[in-house]
């Protein structure tokens, strides 16, 4: 079965979504994956918009959030039986589920070749994320089990603290060095995830993790949902000398659709127009280059403008690029082929 794509619209692959964080915190009972294959849910991602968007694929995240996020939806559940180890096999075993209940509509990619035959047939190409390692122990003995499930991209932290580095914190306007940087742990992940070929994320990490990661990784540097600190003073926003060392790593930065990442004043506010999306594009392209940026939406992880509203909204963005007079051939590039390229340089297949 295949994907019918809008006419006016380029196909996407996007490098950050919460979809799976999404579904875990709704009722069991209410079969979510279901309702995201063939009906409709709350949020930025179901099938029925994804298939109006163009979305072709991206990085699927599993992310265990803090006890204190999920009491704030369910005021029953029990911090004492908050377990990452279990959060983060039950988020993979929804992406698993997604695959099985699609009747081919949906699969879990390995490699870049496999996301292309997706794209070619209008398969969802879903590549398998962690965002934050909490779950991992020091010896990392659950990394190959993750592996084995289709795992090809870490974020060693999120913003809180964890055995491997301190994420980036911090109120706007702020800097992204927020405290101390990788932990030798830290140091030998990333060690661990080059020799396995996984991309490593640099997304949630502090100016010092970045740094460290840099000097340590052999990799091409990806932050997959990141933007223009110099356009928006968000810590999480890269520097012009942490975008410098992305570019010198012939790496890339995907755009973060968050309005709180975009804006100037870095305030959550939907009435955001997507020119500023386009401000970070173009402050990214002159820092890298048009073959190092693409998108990082972070859907069902942040508030993106009311221009956009969810990932039906791809193809205005779309139409807003070209009407900023961005060409066919980049445009193109934006949208997936710079993606499939910095994966290939990082999985080599």
């Amino acid at each position: 079965m295949t994907q019918h794509r809008p006419a006016s619209s380029q196909p996407v692959f996007d490098g950050h979504n919460d979809l799976l964080l999404r579904l875990w915190l709704q009722d069991a009972a209410r079969d979510p994956v279901g309702q995201f294959l063939d009906g409709t849910l709350e949020g930025h991602l179901d099938m029925l918009r994804i298939r109006q968007g163009g979305l072709a694929g991206g990085l699927f995240a599993v992310f265990v959030p803090p006890a204190r996020y999920v009491m704030q939806g369910n005021e029953r559940y029990d911090p004492a039986q908050h377990d990452p180890l279990a959060i983060v096999k039950a988020q993979i075993a929804l992406l698993h589920s997604i695959e099985a209940r699609s009747a081919g509509r949906a699969k879990i990619c390995r490699t870049v070749t496999e996301i292309e035959r997706c794209m070619a047939t209008g398969v969802l190409a879903m590549v398998l994320h962690i965002e934050g390692a909490e779950a991992l122990d020091g010896e990392l003995s659950q990394l190959d089990s993750w592996i084995a499930a289709g795992l090809r991209s870490i974020g060693p932290m999120w913003n809180l603290p964890n055995r491997f580095g301190v994420g980036v914190t911090g109120s706007f306007p702020g800097s992204p060095d927020s405290g101390e940087g990788l932990t030798p742990e830290g140091i030998n992940l990333v060690r661990v995830c080059n020799q396995k070929k996984l991309l490593i994320d640099l997304s949630h990490m502090n100016e010092k993790a970045f740094w460290q990661t840099a000097e340590q990784s052999r990799a091409p540097l990806v932050a997959t949902h990141s933007n223009v600190h110099a356009l928006c003073q968000q810590p999480r926003n890269l520097t012009a000398a942490q975008l410098k060392a992305v570019a010198e790593s012939d790496g890339f930065v995907g755009v973060n659709f968050g309005t709180a990442f975009l804006r100037a004043d870095g305030q959550r506010n939907g009435d955001t127009p997507l020119s500023d999306i386009l401000r970070h594009l173009d402050g990214l392209m002159a820092a890298l280059g048009e073959d190092r940026v693409g998108f990082g939406s972070d859907f069902d992880g942040i508030s993106v403008p009311d221009a956009l509203g969810d990932v039906a909204g791809l193809p205005r963005l779309v139409t807003a690029m070209a009407g900023a007079g961005y060409g066919e051939a980049l445009i193109e590039k934006i949208c997936w082929r710079n993606w499939l390229s910095v994966l290939k340089k990082t999985w080599g297949e």
